[in-house]
């Protein structure tokens, strides 16, 4: 009977910490990567750029083999045959081998129409709010736009005051409205 408590107790601390860790993740954002469960995502509540929060990747093993991202998706229906760009601040500490944005444009069938992570021009080291922009087309049979910031081996990864626009053939700009909670205050 003893060790039936017990191990109700040890269950329930298990998913208490589960609990936790996913409260803390900002309204709207997700883990993802090919090795989520090596860095703690949250918010940042005295590391940001304006507003009360900044959203946080950091690396909890000592070596990581693959990469962790706090991602979003938003539906591409509005912006089908448009370009879209995306803007926001980073800042790094320590990382080893890249960081970034990323943007993915997906069809229906969940196969990439279009897709930057910045690897090309990747962030390493240490470095102050920086802003970063990508900018992509939305094809016609676009289903989803996803999109986060990304860290890449160890180190540690903040991310705020993202926006997105779209840029017509007038050059003019329009703001989305699907993406949400971008400045990471929820």
């Amino acid at each position: 009977m003893k060790n039936t408590f017990k191990v109700l107790i040890a269950i329930f601390a298990i998913s208490l910490l589960s609990f936790t860790t996913d409260k803390e993740l900002p309204v709207n954002w997700f883990k993802a990567g090919s090795n989520p469960n090596s860095y703690q995502m949250k918010l940042d509540k005295t590391n940001y750029v304006s507003g009360n929060s900044s959203a946080l990747i950091e690396s909890i093993d000592n070596k990581i083999k693959g990469f962790g991202t706090l991602m979003q998706s938003a539906s591409a229906k509005d912006y089908l045959g448009k370009k879209i760009k995306m803007k926001g601040m980073i800042k790094t500490k320590d990382v080893k081998k890249w960081a970034g944005l990323w943007l993915r444009i997906d069809g229906k069938n969940k196969e990439a129409l279009g897709f930057d992570n910045m690897k090309k021009r990747s962030i390493k080291g240490t470095n102050d709010w920086t802003e970063y922009e990508i900018v992509l087309y939305v094809p016609k049979n676009a289903e989803t736009i996803n999109f986060g910031a990304l860290l890449v081996g160890t180190g540690i990864l903040w991310f705020d005051d993202l926006s997105f626009e779209v840029i017509s053939k007038e050059k003019r700009k329009h703001t989305l409205g699907a993406p949400k909670n971008l400045n990471f205050e929820f």
